[in-house]
């Protein structure tokens, strides 16, 4: 039987799993929600759609190398990003497309294999 896992450059990080109000990223244990890149994984302080905003996302413009896509977990339903945000993003240079949690990890993992310049911001769901 072949091997289909995802071939990632050294220090790239793929989502494991989520749910029960936290992810497991490269076999460590996060609770709450997350902001993930190629290679670090940090706390991200939005708990509900409702707590979205520029400053939640600050950390995404200031990623080196620059992050070109950002793919936002927005809970366990899809909604529209707010415009404001959206266009915040835009101006930034960074494309962002705002899915579900569920499909934003999965997103995100297929962009790192990729090997895109991708970062997602994940709501933790339960």
């Amino acid at each position: 039987m072949p091997d289909i896992t995802p071939r990632l450059a050294a220090g790239r990080q793929l989502i494991n799993a989520y749910g029960n109000g936290g992810f497991r990223v490269a076999g460590v244990a996060h609770a709450g929600s997350i902001l993930v890149f190629p290679g670090r994984t940090l706390a991200w302080p939005v708990a509900r759609f409702e707590d979205l905003a520029p400053q939640s996302l600050e950390p995404v413009l200031a990623e080196v190398p620059r992050v070109e896509l950002l793919v936002i977990g927005l809970g366990p339903a899809l909604r529209r990003l707010p415009d404001p945000l959206r266009n915040w993003l835009r101006a930034a240079g960074i494309a962002v497309d705002g899915m579900d949690t569920g499909a934003a990890c999965r997103t995100f993992n297929v962009l790192l294999s990729e090997e895109r310049r991708a970062a997602a911001a994940l709501i933790a769901v339960d």
